[in-house]
């Protein structure tokens, strides 16, 4: 099949978070299985002199100028699959930024001119696609847009949900400040309130299909305490939203053949992720005892995420256990400052990095041997599928794509694969760590539970028949 895939992140070219890595693993899954994959994403200010060829598309809001990016440049993914999706960035104009995101209206005008060239070249005589894909608000008005068109030039849509949260709304104005006028007359009526539009509830109304990053999940948001203000029309999509969870690319996460490790090691010989442990220690300047368990936290600074529960627990756990922690991030500003405080008062057993480092990210997962994931909601997540494929234990609320993948560990039975609390408060926090510590001091229990975690296989081919199914329920 034909596929355009229409998002704001994709890794490595542009990423912030778990968004580029899922895009770029489906696509590049996709691709693996045969399908004819392109991609569709802004040119930020970083990616301004791709080498590839450039192509001009004519539509509402155009001509829009796409560059497209060459070989060398879509080879820099660490272990990425052939064949690989094709990559086109749309030119910004005026709009272009040193940053993914600007936070104000700007980014409103470079996803309008995203949807706007996502429709159009849907539309193109050369090559249209047979499923267009949408990810998150910033793309959601692409299945509007092509509102504007013939229907004979329409290309059924799906649009994923990785996280109602994050909504673009703006005020109506941005559409005719930015050339996009004729699109008033086509946005759905639920969409507008109060002089604002809602980029993402006009995508889940004018998309033919809507999915979310877990099964778990797309229950949830049909719930007012999760659906944040969209469970209405959520719920009235009916069966058609559905939850297809995540997978994880083991091309570029799996100690195995990690490029970022000094050593690989997998189930079958575990002694190299011993000397991982004691050199991330060393970087980070924490005393390396090797009895001691690392805990390590690779997380946006955000709320839903939960990591001011296990801020406000910190101490306690430092206090009580041998344990020291890791944890690297960047966002919220206020919980910044709380986990560099209690870095400086706890130096020794403690250590803040504050931004986005890759290859920290892929040695704390593999020098940690707990991980914890407190969110309050949770589309999906990565990082506890991450940590299981590196023998780093995680411990979880239970909730949205953390429930559909960890399963609290039963020693009397030897299974399961991570420590789950269900509360999202600074006592659920406590009893999660705590058991999985207790678990780690028992020589007989951790080995076992290592290997649950380390078996489980979240690939993104078993993911890929699902979204393959629900391409051909489309045509």
């Amino acid at each position: 099949m034909r596929i355009l895939t229409v998002c704001s992140e994709f890794a490595p070219l542009a990423k912030t978070g778990g968004l580029a890595d899922a895009v770029a693993g489906l696509s590049d899954a996709l691709c693996a299985a045969g399908h004819d994959v392109r991609v569709l994403l802004p040119r930020y200010a970083h990616l301004s002199a791709p080498r590839g060829r450039r192509l001009r598309i004519d539509g509402l809001g155009g001509p829009f100028l796409l560059d497209e990016v060459d070989l060398e440049e879509r080879a820099k993914r660490p272990g990425a699959r052939r064949p690989r999706p094709r990559i086109f960035l749309v030119d910004p104009g005026d709009l272009a930024a040193d940053t993914i995101y600007t936070g104000d209206a700007r980014d409103a005008g470079r996803f309008l001119r995203l949807a706007a060239a996502a429709a159009a070249m849907s539309g193109a005589d050369d090559w249209r696609p047979q499923a267009l894909h949408c990810h998150d608000w910033h793309a959601a008005l692409a299945p509007v847009f092509q509102r504007l068109t013939t229907p004979q030039s329409r290309t059924p849509s799906v649009l994923t949900l990785h996280n109602v949260g994050y909504q673009g709304v703006y005020a109506d104005s941005v559409l005719e400040e930015h050339g996009f006028g004729a699109l008033e007359g086509v946005l759905p009526e639920e969409a507008r309130a109060g002089g604002f539009t809602n980029f993402l509830r006009a995508g889940v109304c004018a998309a033919d299909r809507v999915t979310t990053v877990s099964p778990t999940y797309a229950e949830e948001i049909r719930r007012p305490d999760f659906g944040m203000g969209l469970e209405d029309i959520l719920t009235a999509r009916g069966n058609d939203l559905v939850g297809i969870l995540n997978g994880v690319d083991y091309g570029v996460w799996s100690p195995d053949h990690d490029p970022f490790l000094p050593e690989r090691y997998d189930a079958a010989n575990l002694e190299p992720k011993r000397g991982i442990k004691a050199a991330l220690l060393e970087r980070l300047r924490l005393p390396s005892a090797s009895d001691a368990p690392v805990v390590g936290v690779v997380s946006r600074l955000a709320e839903h995420k939960g990591i001011d529960l296990l801020a406000a627990v910190l101490p306690t756990l430092i206090a009580e256990t041998p344990a020291e922690f890791v944890v690297l991030g960047s966002g919220d500003a206020t919980l910044a400052a709380e986990l560099r405080r209690l870095s400086v008062t706890h130096p020794a057993r403690l250590s803040f990095t504050e931004g986005h480092d890759e290859k920290l990210a892929h040695e704390i997962f593999a020098g940690s041997d707990l991980t914890v994931v407190p969110s309050r909601y949770e589309p999906c997540g990565l990082t506890q599928m991450y940590a299981l494929r590196y023998g780093t234990i995680p411990v979880v609320r239970s909730t949205g794509g953390l429930a559909d993948t960890i399963k609290h560990f039963d020693p009397t039975t030897g299974l399961g694969n991570g420590s789950v609390f269900l509360d999202a408060d600074p006592q659920g926090v406590l009893w999660g760590v705590r058991t999985a510590l207790h678990w780690y001091a028992d020589a007989a229990i951790w080995p076992r539970l290592v290997r649950n975690a380390m078996a489980a296989d979240f690939s993104w081919r078993n993911q890929v028949p699902h979204y393959e199914e629900l391409y051909r329920s489309l045509l």
